[in-house]
């Protein structure tokens, strides 16, 4: 499927945005988790944290792997805009569902991470 490419440039710059607000969240729950540990040194509670510290570096890597693919993305709408500027707003290219796809199953699994530990 076409779609225009200046529509995949916001879409990229709105992902891109929700990245960083990923990486923030994830510096939030980090704090929370800390707290906790601070408090609670069970070994129930000590094994759950550790769970969610792993989790969370994941969801960071994973974080850091979509902005690395985005602006790889990005990269090549500038270079194709760059080498011909005609009419570049009318521009057709491949619509880019893997990484929509990549963006939704991130947030998907974030939130249920969020609500997990939320309920811890």
């Amino acid at each position: 499927m076409k779609t225009n490419i200046l529509n995949q440039h916001a879409e990229h710059t709105k992902w891109l945005s929700e990245m960083a607000f990923y990486k923030d969240e994830i510096k939030i729950m980090q704090k929370r988790i800390d707290e906790v540990s601070s408090k609670n040194t069970s070994k129930e509670v000590v094994i759950q944290i550790e769970h969610f510290q792993n989790q969370l570096l994941i969801q960071d890597a994973n974080v850091s792997k979509l902005i690395h693919h985005i602006n790889h993305d990005e990269n090549a709408i500038q270079n194709n805009i760059k080498e011909n500027p005609i009419a570049s707003d009318h521009r057709k290219a491949e619509d880019h569902t893997e990484e929509r796809q990549m963006v939704e199953s991130f947030e998907k699994h974030f939130k249920e991470l969020k609500t997990e530990l939320n309920a811890f």
